[in-house]
C-alpha cells in the first residue's frame, strides 16, 4: 500500500558547508479553493518535510512555490 501526499517546496536554503547543497523545506498544501488541493488538504492538513540535495542536476528538478506529489510506500 502507498500513501500519496502534496506538498509546495516553500524554501530553498542554501548551506554554508558545501556551494552545491540546499535545504528545501516543503509544506503540504493548503485549502486554496482548488478542488485538487482541498481533497489533500482534508486528509493531509499539515506537515512538512526536509531534504539536503547535493547534486545540480537534482535541483534543476526543484522550483519555489511550485507543488509536488510525495508517494510514501514500504522499502
Amino acid at each position: 500500500m502507498s500513501v500519496r501526499g502534496k506538498f509546495r517546496l516553500s524554501e530553498i536554503t542554501h548551506l554554508d558547508y558545501n556551494d552545491s547543497a540546499k535545504r528545501l523545506t516543503f509544506n503540504a498544501v493548503s485549502n486554496d479553493g482548488t478542488e485538487e488541493n482541498a481533497k489533500f488538504h482534508k486528509y493531509t492538513p499539515t506537515g512538512q518535510i526536509s531534504m539536503t540535495v547535493d547534486n545540480p542536476e537534482a535541483m534543476k528538478q526543484f522550483e519555489l512555490r511550485k507543488e509536488y506529489f510525495v508517494d510514501f510506500s514500504p522499502a
